[in-house]
């Protein structure tokens, strides 16, 4: 019988086919940018189209962006390893942030030396024909090649190849604005051409921000939207056995989400009882928010922040076991000890398997030894029946 594949199996075939499709629409994206950077460039020189100069140059960025694209797509899904336990998508994250501030940097100096010229007059030369042809190619190439890489990121959820699917969207509404500018400048408004280079410009220079300013977002730890964040409490607050939610943090690394939350449920339960309400908590998250990658769940019985600072003072288990020995002497043999630390104090049960008339191992005569300890809360005795 063939053995089932185990999680980490799974994960890397998935990260493997993640990356293939990634690396195809990106490659297919970068040889389409590079053709179409060399049409504009060499058509706004010889037909004097400053706009579409100037959009070859953004095309050229995205051929940039793409060689960024397959770095980093590379380093960011390889498998968690002991100094990346939660993986490596915060290289995908920094790449973003690279992408951004290279479009940042190309769209200022674009738009600052068209305006130089169009403050000074300097425009005498009108676009010709071809540059039509050149910019309507480039909106159709642009906009099919925006949905494939759009649908290719969805699917393998990469916020990087999204964004580079964006970076290409704003290649056709440059080629748009191009189109535009061009047709008014062969009808005699020349300086809609550097306008339109100046609006292509500020295009770039917007997405690059935009980009850039998620990514700061992200690498500082920035977490889910309140709207976001109430609902994943509401769903812990109804799910059965919880108490109260009084803490749930989270972070996002790179398309995935990272939680941490802390649970209150009865204090009398059993730890695996506690943990079972856990899990369930971990089901109904998952289904409302399907990219959460990790639930770190804490279970408490009270919330414990209101009584750290007197924690310390507290008896372990051994502790409490050694002083109940002197003053009262050993537990019998098949009976057990159950404490419970809450409000600062330390609460007993023991569970005796049988008791002979006269036994010291009463709730009074139990309290009455234990009573001068500041950490003493209460006692109760459970005797077996027989």
């Amino acid at each position: 019988m063939q053995q089932p594949d185990s999680p980490a199996q799974r994960n890397r075939e998935t990260l493997a086919v993640e990356m293939k499709a990634a690396s195809r629409v990106t490659i297919i994206g970068m040889v389409l940018d590079a053709f179409l950077g060399i049409i504009k460039v060499i058509g706004g020189t010889l037909f004097h189209s400053q706009a579409l100069l100037v959009d070859g140059i953004h095309s050229f960025t995205d051929v940039v962006s793409d060689l960024v694209v397959l770095g980093v797509m590379k380093l960011s899904r390889q498998e968690p390893d002991d100094n990346h336990p939660y993986g490596h998508q915060r290289i995908e994250t920094f790449g973003t942030l690279v992408l951004g501030s290279i479009l940042i940097a190309v769209g200022a100096a674009v738009a600052w030396e068209n305006t130089l010229r169009l403050i000074e007059g300097d425009i005498n030369n009108v676009p010709e024909w071809p540059v039509l042809v050149a910019a309507a190619i480039s909106v159709v190439s642009k906009e099919w090649i925006f949905r494939y890489t759009r649908h290719i990121g969805q699917a393998i959820r990469s916020d990087l190849i999204i964004a580079n699917a964006w970076h290409s969207r704003t290649d056709a509404f440059s080629s748009v604005v191009v189109l535009i500018s061009t047709a008014g400048a062969m009808l005699g408004f020349l300086w809609l051409d550097v306008l339109a280079a100046v609006a292509i410009a500020v295009i770039i220079t917007h997405i690059g921000w935009k980009f850039t300013w998620d990514s700061v977002q992200e690498l500082v730890d920035t977490g889910l939207s309140p709207d976001d964040t109430e609902m994943l409490k509401t769903i812990a607050r109804d799910t059965d056995g919880v108490l109260n939610v009084h803490e749930l943090r989270s972070r996002r690394m790179g398309h995935d989400i990272l939680l941490d939350i802390h649970l209150v449920v009865r204090p009398e339960i059993s730890v695996s009882e506690g943990h079972q309400i856990g899990m369930q908590v971990v089901i109904g998250m998952r289904k409302a928010l399907e990219n959460i990658r990790d639930i770190n769940f804490h279970i408490d019985a009270e919330k414990d922040e209101d009584h750290f600072p007197e924690t310390e003072s507290l008896p372990s288990r051994a502790e409490v076991g050694r002083i109940i020995a002197e003053q009262l002497g050993e537990i019998p043999q098949r009976s057990r000890l159950r404490l419970h630390y809450l409000r600062n104090k330390l609460h007993l049960e023991i569970f005796l398997d049988e008791q002979d008339p006269g036994t010291i191992f009463t709730s009074e005569n139990v309290r009455s030894h234990l009573d001068g300890y500041p950490w003493f809360g209460s006692v109760r005795i459970w005797v077996a029946g027989p």
